[in-house]
């Protein structure tokens, strides 16, 4: 990896107990991401990785550690609107995520009116190339998050984050909402628009199968610490850790039964 877009050092997050106690939903989590690469972070229910994707992206703040996106820190109480464009978040229910009461325009446009100094005219316009970036029909803007699939739906919450023009998305859990096929294709799609944006993803799932097949690294969480990382064929193929060779058994393997 070249010199790194994004660098976390030491990011914890303490939650005080009703005893009085401190509980740490992450503790002293490091790593690094490049431009146009994707870290996946994996780990099971209560590991810590959506907790540590939300202080990345400014939803939630940090108790202590460092974060600094090309060279700037973003470590502050407040980030200025600069920062919080750059870092923009896909959320795992691409339904609930949506305002159901606004159109697909409005909600693309939302970003751009926020961010950019814009038009109607250049809003319009903007909103329909990034429908076209996402794969989604220029007409669909003028319809409501209840009238489309789950899988149209992300598409939508794909296009909303592109439209603030970041250099870091954050996808938490982007796929597990949705069937088979269509996860599939929106991890094709994120794919594709990395290649022809240059984007950094960082990608968090509770299962390696997903993580496998957009990752170029991987971070394995559990009970709020990293247990590993690692280029993504190596932990694969050459787990260190227990807990990591834990997960890659549990991958389901299909037995097709044979017919005479």
């Amino acid at each position: 990896m070249n010199k790194p877009l994004l660098e976390v050092e030491g990011l914890s997050k303490l939650y005080r107990t009703r005893s009085g106690g401190d509980f740490a939903a992450a503790r002293n989590v490091s790593f690094q991401l490049g431009q146009g690469e994707t870290l996946g972070i994996v780990g099971e229910s209560g590991s810590g990785k959506t907790t540590v994707a939300k202080m990345v992206a400014g939803m939630i703040p940090l108790t202590s550690g460092t974060i600094s996106l090309d060279d700037k820190s973003l470590s502050g109480a407040k980030r200025v609107l600069a920062d919080r464009r750059s870092i923009q978040y896909i959320f795992q229910d691409p339904v609930s995520s949506l305002n159901p009461r606004w159109k697909i325009r409005d909600i693309v446009a939302e970003p751009l009116k926020l961010y950019f100094q814009l038009s109607p005219k250049e809003i319009d316009t903007r909103v329909e190339q990034l429908l076209d970036d996402v794969g989604l029909p220029r007409e669909y803007k003028s319809r409501y998050p209840g009238e489309l699939s789950g899988g149209q739906c992300q598409r939508v919450g794909i296009a909303r984050a592109l439209a603030a023009e970041p250099s870091v998305i954050v996808c938490d859990e982007p796929t597990s909402a949705l069937d088979m096929t269509i996860q599939s294709q929106i991890l094709d799609l994120l794919k594709s628009l990395q290649q022809q944006k240059g984007l950094s993803y960082l990608f968090i799932a509770h299962g390696l199968e997903v993580i496998y097949s957009i990752s170029h690294r991987v971070m394995v969480m559990k009970a709020g610490e990293v247990v590993e990382e690692g280029e993504t064929k190596r932990v694969f193929h050459e787990p260190h850790h227990a807990y990591t060779r834990s997960l890659i058994q549990a991958i389901p393997r299909i037995d097709i039964p044979q017919f005479n």
